[in-house]
């Protein structure tokens, strides 16, 4: 997959993008991210990207004209198979699902904003879809672009290593992340769940199932809204809630 972003900062990248799972996708060539200035496709000497908005205002916004360059220039000899993704705080949330959508596609362009906005022709006429990370307001889209590409990266084949490791995330499929052990067997008095060191496979499976969903019900009750459960989950939930009534 390649990605382009679109950033007026394209330092903030570096170190990011330099460490980690992002780092070895990319020198396994699973991965090419590219960062684009707009300023460098301004055609003023003072490579000016934004200006007074009109009908006055506080704040300055960019300026449409760099930006389709720019977008432009980066889809040039691209693939078809593109999503173009401006980050905004009025965008459609961000979630897990969003984040496999966007694994499907070969090339991702991100357009960062900043100062007060973006010329709305942007929106309008240039852009496939708006995101937001959250319901609040960041200095600009680069730390968005940033939360999009880590979680679309660890959706895209062999980046992760195990081909099933994105499956166990949480979110992944509607459900919290079950509790993870590790060494030592104890410490300091707490121990690791006997059922994990038990070596039955189907038994832990289906504890770590019921911890998913005991989790999920614990903290995030409301994504039970927008999951479809099995009968064997149905079966674990009505466990869990019996344990929860007698105290077990």
């Amino acid at each position: 997959m390649k990605i382009d972003i679109l950033s007026l900062f394209p330092d903030m990248f570096v170190g990011p993008f330099g460490h980690s799972i992002i780092k070895r996708a990319q020198e396994a060539g699973l991965l090419t991210i590219n960062v684009t200035n707009p300023r460098d496709f301004t055609t003023d000497k003072h490579k000016i990207v934004d200006d007074y908005p009109f009908g006055g205002g506080s704040g300055m916004v960019m300026k449409p004209e760099p930006i389709f360059r720019a977008v432009e220039n980066v889809l040039s000899g691209g693939s078809a198979n593109r999503l173009i993704v401006l980050m905004c705080p009025g965008g459609t949330p961000f979630n897990q699902d969003k984040a496999k959508q966007f694994a499907n596609y070969e090339q991702l362009v991100l357009i960062c904003g900043h100062y007060e906005g973006i010329d709305e022709r942007v929106r309008q006429y240039l852009i496939d879809e708006a995101i937001s990370i959250g319901d609040y307001v960041l200095t600009g889209g680069e730390l968005p672009a940033m939360v999009v590409v880590d979680a679309v990266a660890r959706m895209l084949p062999g980046v992760l290593g195990a081909c099933d490791a994105a499956a166990y995330d949480s979110f992944y499929n509607g459900l919290l992340e079950y509790p993870q052990y590790t060494r030592p067997r104890d410490f300091n008095g707490l121990a690791v769940p006997e059922i994990l060191l038990s070596g039955d496979h189907a038994k832990i499976e289906r504890w770590r199932r019921k911890q998913s969903l005991k989790n999920t019900l614990e903290r995030r009750p409301d994504l039970f809204d927008k999951i479809k459960l099995n009968s064997n989950d149905a079966k674990l939930l009505a466990e869990i809630l019996a344990e929860e009534n007698t105290g077990g």
